[in-house]
């Protein structure tokens, strides 16, 4: 099968394609032929191993030192067909149309994959193409993760910063879902986007300063961990909670000592995978509630090209890979 496989630690360019064996799936296990995956933030942040909190040493043990090894294909989440499946599988048939985050296998730079049956795997919604579905897992169950950490309910008064990215448009819809009042943070060029996703107030980062306003918030969710951190636990309410979905490692410090001292609360950590988290997105998205945001696709064998692109930092939404 054909593969883009991550050779070391670096710019795009160590990305490169390759023939592999084609995996076979073991007794609890589903083989995916894989139609397409994305290229998130995170995958470019490992490729050239740039892990600024407390996972960098972990991190770092698990991929290998000095050059990938234990995991040499990247890409964390898919949408594709299931080609054949394990003795012991009861849930999967051959045919059935997936979707389904890699978590720490990765894996889905390739044309095949096995995941285990009890991963986060669900049936692809129909009204979506593969290419709309590979953008759901990982932004969408970490957006509901974080959205229930922070306890959104009916007229919760939400901040969103980073609302045009994988994270961020799907935490718009779902905070809108929940019922809350969303105030989202992005540029000037993403304005459109994030007002058509439901966001109830924009705020133009490179006009305005959201910390001095003087509005308060009940919660304040950083999706990409770049808000300005004292602004932020100054802009919420008594009891207001303060969520980070990618913190730097002073940014938990400085968390864990807010929590401490005050009543309000920044939260941190690292979502967990439920198939019925999967199944309540799939829902939504077949009720028409929830809908995908797709800036530009590229063929496998243009993976390089594509995190360039997701580089530069001006991608509204999800940046696909297709299988051809």
């Amino acid at each position: 099968m054909k593969a883009m496989v991550w050779t070391k630690y670096g710019p795009p360019d160590v990305l490169q394609l390759q023939e592999l064996d084609k995996p076979v799936p073991r007794d609890n296990e589903v083989l995916i032929r894989i139609h397409a995956t994305t290229v998130e933030t995170g995958d470019c942040e490992l490729r050239r191993y740039e892990i600024h909190n407390w996972l960098y040493l972990p991190l770092r043990l698990y991929f290998g030192l000095i050059r990938p090894t234990r995991v040499k294909v990247l890409g964390q989440q898919l949408a594709g067909e299931v080609e054949s499946v394990g003795k012991d599988v009861k849930l999967f048939k051959t045919g059935n149309q997936v979707f389904a985050p890699t978590e720490m296998r990765f894996g889905a730079y390739a044309e095949y994959i096995c995941l285990p049956s009890t991963y986060a795997i669900a049936i692809k919604p129909t009204n979506m193409t593969y290419e709309e579905a590979a953008t759901i897992p990982v932004g969408g169950l970490n957006a509901l993760h974080f959205l229930r950490k922070g306890n959104i309910q009916p007229g919760t008064k939400i901040l969103i910063y980073g609302t045009s990215g994988t994270i961020g448009t799907f935490a718009v819809q779902l905070a809108k879902h929940f019922g809350a009042e969303v105030s989202g943070v992005c540029s000037s060029s993403k304005i459109e986007l994030v007002k058509s996703l439901g966001a109830d107030k924009i705020v133009d980062y490179t006009k305005e300063d959201f910390t001095k306003d003087g509005e308060i918030y009940d919660v304040i969710f950083d999706t990409i961990g770049k808000s300005p951190f004292s602004g932020c636990v100054r802009s919420l309410k008594k009891n207001g909670r303060y969520l980070l979905a990618n913190p730097t490692l002073l940014q938990q410090l400085r968390g864990l000592w807010v929590s401490m001292i005050s009543s309000k609360k920044v939260i941190f950590s690292l979502a967990s995978y439920h198939t019925e988290d999967l199944v309540f997105l799939k829902e939504l998205i077949d009720a028409g509630k929830l809908k995908s945001v797709v800036d530009r696709c590229y063929p496998l064998e243009q993976t390089a090209e594509a995190h360039r692109y997701v580089e530069k930092g001006h991608k509204k939404g999800n940046v696909v890979i297709t299988m051809q």
